[in-house]
């Protein structure tokens, strides 16, 4: 008597009563690996229709549609710093040992036409200079890139120093311009980009008259504020910790509308101020407000910057009690500059140039604690070169 197994042949019953081990467990192995692919397909099958149907929210198509722009959708405007415990330790310890060592709020009301002489008799009468400058507001209506070419920028801010420039939309590309001149090339370079982002249309700071135009209708709106950040000197990340202090805030800042509600519109949010005290860890702070910003902008002035504008109320600034404030609240540091362009100069076996002309510059800075070095973002450690 014959039947056939399961590859098509015959075979003896002698073989169906006693079956290799061989066989069955090629025909188990056989069996569960076809029930493995059938639920592998059917499984892919369920997850590529689970997929199709939990389609991305596109923003641009819904701004077309309902006039809702995406910035309403984001859910950390308030407090940026929800779910990072570490970053919020840290952005209170920067601000209180900034408070603790700032300077009482100055404030100069001076024309627009007199900012340059004034800066120029600080420098020349005083000798006063600063290691932060920011210079323009969050208006549409002021002019800073023809006072940029007056002012004693490389007279004013020390070695190393930044500047902070704001500008809508429409004048970054005159400014970007301005800043690869000569004039300013050799003196600042551009490092980075910051942007401001008002939270909607009905947002004080939103720029509405940059976007106006010869047409009727315009597809795309302007909407942010951008600013050049510049450094004078050099600085580098890995071995000036105590100058500059990076990542800590992003470089798109978007406008807490709560916080505008409570303090109306101002020069500039409080938002702006915080990245650039942030970022430098230097005392001498300056605010240029080159033109008038009308009767819905307020100059507020703050701890530890000067502020010089035509609209400044508070009128109290005196070269004289500034340094001494100065010297009370910071830690001075000496550095020595070393000229490197003289001809005849030599090295000695210590590695101290001679002959070379040196100057020694003088830093005012706000102390860092062991919790906030600890705490603060570092970039990833060159094995070669090391890193901060």
């Amino acid at each position: 008597m014959y039947t056939y197994n399961k590859f098509g042949s015959r075979s003896s019953t002698a073989g169906i009563n006693k079956p290799s081990s061989t066989t069955s467990s090629t025909s188990l192995s056989s069996l569960n690996s076809s029930t493995t692919k059938k639920e592998f397909k059917v499984k892919k099958e369920n997850d590529k229709s689970s997929s199709s149907n939990l389609q991305p929210i596109n923003y641009n198509n819904h701004y077309i549609h309902t006039g809702e722009i995406a910035t309403n959708f984001i859910r950390n405007v308030i407090n940026p710093l929800d779910g990072y415990p570490k970053l919020q330790k840290l952005h209170q310890l920067k601000r209180e040992q900034i408070a603790k060592h700032a300077v009482k709020p100055f404030g100069v009301r001076c024309p627009a036409n007199e900012i340059v002489s004034t800066l120029n008799k600080w420098v020349d009468d005083y000798n006063l200079k600063f290691d932060v400058i920011m210079i323009g507001a969050l208006v549409e209506n002021q002019f800073v890139l023809p006072i940029l070419e007056k002012l004693p920028l490389n007279k004013l801010c020390s070695k190393p120093g930044f500047l902070f420039i704001w500008a809508t939309t429409q004048k970054i590309q005159e400014l970007t311009i301005l800043l690869n001149n000569e004039n300013f090339n050799k003196k600042f370079r551009r490092s980075e980009e910051l942007v401001f982002l008002p939270i909607n249309e009905t947002s004080p700071y939103y720029p509405n008259n940059s976007n106006i135009t010869n047409q009727d209708f315009n597809l795309f709106e302007k909407q942010q504020w951008h600013c050049w950040m510049c450094i004078t000197g050099t600085v580098r990340r890995s071995i000036d910790n105590d100058l500059i202090h990076c990542n800590i805030d992003t470089d798109l800042q978007i406008e807490n509308y709560e916080n505008t509600l409570k303090r109306g519109r101002e020069a500039c949010p409080n938002q702006i101020y915080q990245v650039a005290e942030n970022f430098s860890n230097s005392n001498r702070r300056l605010h240029i407000i080159p033109s008038t910003l009308g009767l819905d902008t307020h100059v507020k002035l703050r701890p530890g910057w000067v502020i010089i504008g035509p609209d400044v109320l508070l009128n109290n600034f005196d070269p004289i009690a500034y340094n001494d404030e100065l010297n009370l609240k910071s830690v001075i540091k000496y550095k020595q500059n070393i000229n490197n362009n003289n001809n005849n100069k030599s090295q000695s076996a210590d590695g101290m140039v001679i002959g070379g002309s040196s100057s020694n510059s003088v830093q005012y800075l706000v102390p860092q604690t062991d919790e906030i070095e600890e705490l603060r973002p570092k970039s990833p450690v060159n094995q070669s070169k090391g890193g901060n």
